[in-house]
């Protein structure tokens, strides 16, 4: 219904001077949507407080409302091209009036769970890029055509906004860093299995791919009947918890969210990395974490005082930051570098030994190359359960039997088998078992070596090789001369 617009608008942003590259493109489809969402949101309200004989208190006040500067009408309902501002008077009104006054709200704010501080956040750190009022008139008027009325609705567009998402991640030089494949995250989360009243968190949210597939499993996968109202409330306010440091990726996690149907996420914008894990209380605690940290960062001195085990490797601290923040008896499911496995410095041992003892790694996915598209590392994916030690390691060897790339990239079936063996944790051709006292209690190597690969045909002898060379020499050149004798 809405594929055929978000294509015209990425179309005017081709074209905008201001608009280079496919972040650029997705972040300024993100506070236009942003706003969209919202008017239609706050329409929505007014409209149900009129039904039962009540008045409506606006967010946005009226000079700043979506009806009024960027999609005004005339009184039959058609676009009033004489009222609406465009060209330098556009910019000028967005830069600065809108979002002066849309970054206000993060001081007007009661607390930071309401929608007016995200607004508050969103516009604080996100800019208008158009340099064309004419281009940004353009997109406004597409952007008006989208609905946010019903959950039809909001399902395309979620499914047109993470196509977008991973478009950016695949463009940038690191996709791994903003978009996580959904198929891995969905068996992560199938493995993990959530339910509904348990708290999930990932202090990497990126573009909360990993809280919205989370959300998607429980609102529709999981109970097999409709949800209670209660349930339902739990959903939205009390089982999502995130942190992003990235002010781009935090924007988009929260229009991700709110596409996904959780209307005020509980996204905070903050270095995760910042807090001490000495200072966690139970109260800080999850059921479930479910995350992908950026690997391959260098985080700064100060920052490691707040681990005991001190590393630059911004996922290693992450690691350390998960653990810490599961209850016992909590689930993890963390992508991590597959040199995590193996590497020999001091600070990857000691890390691999706390794992190891203060969790159950019960599960290692060992995922292929090209996982992630423009991350040039191999990835693991760790499942444990915090609060017993580990007993016995499972493995298994993710191998779609194919290269894959931007046309051919991971994809639900080919992670069937790893959600099906792994339930009771069987072998096979490429998965197995290893106990924990067969581990090297002085490295503590968990690397990845499948005992029940099938043995290689064995190599011929360079005898046979030159022998069959030489046949098929002799039987070319019966063929040719058969052919001379019929010219």
């Amino acid at each position: 219904m809405f594929e055929q617009t978000f294509k015209n608008i990425d179309d005017v942003l081709w074209k905008e001077a201001g608009c280079t590259t496919e972040l650029d493109y997705t972040e300024q489809t993100s506070w236009m949507l942003f706003l969209k969402y919202l008017d239609d949101l706050e329409q929505e309200r007014a409209m149900n407080a009129e039904l039962v004989g009540k008045a409506y208190e606006f967010i946005i006040d009226d000079a700043h409302r979506w009806s009024k500067w960027a999609a005004p009408k005339k009184a039959d309902g058609s676009f009033d091209h004489d009222t609406a501002l465009t060209g330098d008077d556009l910019i000028q009104y967005i830069d600065n009036e809108l979002f002066p006054y849309l970054k206000g709200f993060k001081q007007r704010a009661t607390s930071p769970d309401t929608i007016e501080y995200k607004i508050g956040e969103i516009f604080g750190e996100i800019k208008n890029k158009f340099q064309s009022g004419y281009s940004l008139r353009d997109a406004l008027e597409l952007m008006d055509a989208l609905r946010f009325r019903s959950q039809k609705e909001k399902h395309e567009l979620s499914h047109l906004y993470e196509a977008k998402i991973k478009n950016m991640g695949n463009a940038g030089r690191n996709g791994g860093e903003y978009y996580t494949p959904r198929p891995l995250i969905r068996a992560m989360v199938q493995v993990v299995k959530p339910k509904i009243g348990e708290r999930i968190y990932d202090g990497a949210v990126g573009s909360a791919g990993f809280l919205c597939e989370a959300y998607d499993y429980l609102r529709h996968g999981v109970k097999g009947s409709e949800l209670t109202t209660s349930e339902l409330q739990t959903l939205q306010t009390k089982t999502f918890y995130g942190k992003e440091k990235k002010s781009l990726a935090y924007v988009i996690a929260i229009m991700n969210m709110i596409l996904h149907g959780i209307d005020t996420p509980n996204i905070i914008h903050t270095n995760t990395l910042a807090e001490n894990i000495a200072d966690i209380q139970d109260k800080d605690r999850f059921d479930v974490v479910l995350a992908n940290p950026p690997f391959g960062g260098k985080e700064r001195a100060e920052v490691q005082q707040n681990f005991p085990i001190k590393t630059g490797e911004t996922a290693f601290l992450f690691l350390q930051h998960f653990i810490k923040h599961l209850k016992a008896g909590g689930r993890g499911a963390v992508v991590i570098k597959n040199t995590f496995l193996s590497n020999s410095d001091n600070a990857s041992k000691a890390l691999r030994k706390e794992l190891l003892e203060s969790c159950h790694l019960h599960t290692v996915l060992d995922c292929p190359g090209g996982t992630f598209l423009g991350a040039g590392v191999k990835t693991v994916v760790l499942f444990f359960e915090k609060g017993a030690p580990t007993r016995k390691v499972w493995y298994y060897q993710l191998d779609p039997g194919r290269n894959m790339g931007k046309t051919n990239s991971l994809n639900d079936n080919d992670l069937k088998e790893f959600v099906e063996l792994q339930a009771s944790f069987a072998e096979s051709e490429k998965s197995w078992s290893v106990d924990v006292t067969d581990i090297d209690q002085e490295n503590f190597d968990l690397s990845v070596k499948n005992p029940n690969t099938p043995e290689a045909t064995p190599l011929r002898e360079p005898e046979d090789i030159i022998a069959e060379i030489v046949a098929l020499d002799a039987e070319s050149a019966d063929i040719l001369g058969n052919i001379r004798g019929m010219l």
